[in-house]
C-alpha cells in the first residue's frame, strides 16, 4: 500500500489497518486444503515445517520476497491482491491452482486463481469484500514444484518468474500440471497450452524442450522504460521453465 501511495497508484481517502482482525493467521491442513490465513505473514510459511517438507515452490517463492525485515511484516493476503506483476505469490497461486476465500457481509465466496487475477493491481474482490483465506490443494504422492525468479538485485520484483508444479503417475507419467509465468506480463499467466503437453506423458529432455518452447509462445511480454526487451523476457521465460519442470521432476521422484 506505501509503495501504491508513493507511485500514485492509489490515492485513499481512508486506510484501515486490518492487523486488529482475529483468526487470520494460521497455517493447516484440512479437508483436502493446506489453508492459509490473509494475516499470515511471509515468515510464518519461510519457517513452517510443514510448507518446507510438502510444499517447495511455496517456500522458495516466499524466500525470494524482499528482505527479512519485509517478510517479517507483509502478509500472503496482502501479497495476493496487491498483484503487482513482479509479485512472487500469484504465479505460484496460479500453478498451484489454488483458491481465495472473500468475505463480506452477505458471507463467503470462493474464487479460482485463474479467475482471481484481473491486471495490474486488480483483483476479483468486490468493493465490500476482503480476502480471508488462501486455500492450496494438499499435494498427491509422487508431487514436485520449483520457483525460479530473475531479478536486477536480490529481493527485487521480478523480471521473469517461472512456477511449477507436478504430480507423477506410478508409472512416471504426468498426473497434474501447473506452470505460471510472473513479471513477463500485465498479469501472471497461467500457461495452459505447456500443461497440457505434459499430462499425460513421461517427461524427458525432448518433451521438456517443446514445453519451453510453448511458453515462449503463449507469453505477451510488457516493454518496461527502463528494463529488457520483451523478446528477452519471452526467451527467459521459457529457459526458466525448462530448469524449473527438471528441478520439479527431481523433487516429485524423491530428490531434494
Amino acid at each position: 500500500m506505501i509503495i501504491a501511495m508513493k507511485l500514485r497508484i492509489v490515492s485513499p481517502k481512508y486506510i484501515i489497518d486490518v492487523n486488529n482482525i482475529p483468526n487470520l493467521s494460521y497455517i493447516n491442513e484440512s479437508d483436502g486444503y493446506l489453508k492459509i490465513g490473509a494475516l499470515t505473514r511471509y515468515s510464518d510459511l519461510e519457517f513452517s515445517d510443514l510448507i518446507k517438507s510438502k510444499y517447495p515452490l511455496l517456500h522458495e517463492a516466499v524466500k525470494h520476497i524482499a528482505d527479512p525485515i519485509v517478510r517479517n511484516w507483509g502478509t500472503v493476503g496482502g501479497n495476493v491482491c496487491y498483484n503487482h506483476p513482479g509479485n512472487n505469490l500469484p504465479a505460484v497461486m496460479l500453478a498451484y491452482n489454488a483458491e481465495f476465500v472473500a468475505t463480506s457481509l452477505s458471507g463467503n465466496r470462493v474464487i479460482k486463481a485463474k479467475d482471481f487475477f484481473l491486471g495490474p493491481f486488480q483483483t476479483a474482490l468486490r468493493p465490500d469484500e476482503i480476502l480471508t483465506e488462501v486455500r492450496i490443494p494438499i499435494p498427491q504422492p509422487r508431487n514436485g514444484g520449483h520457483y525460479i525468479k530473475l531479478e536486477r538485485r536480490v529481493g527485487d520484483f521480478a523480471i521473469v518468474s517461472t512456477a511449477v508444479n507436478l504430480s507423477l503417475d506410478y508409472d512416471g507419467t504426468v498426473k497434474e500440471a501447473g506452470i505460471a509465468i510472473g513479471g513477463a506480463a500485465n498479469n501472471p499467466v497461467k500457461v495452459t497450452k505447456a500443461e497440457e503437453l505434459l499430462k499425460g506423458n513421461k517427461i524427458n529432455d525432448s518433451l521438456i524442450k517443446d514445453v519451453g518452447k510453448v511458453v515462449t509462445e503463449e507469453i505477451t511480454p510488457v516493454e518496461e522504460p527502463f528494463g529488457p526487451p520483451g523478446e528477452y523476457k519471452k526467451a527467459m521465460a521459457g529457459v526458466l521453465t525448462v530448469r524449473a519442470i527438471k528441478y520439479s521432476l527431481r523433487r516429485a521422484l524423491g530428490g531434494a
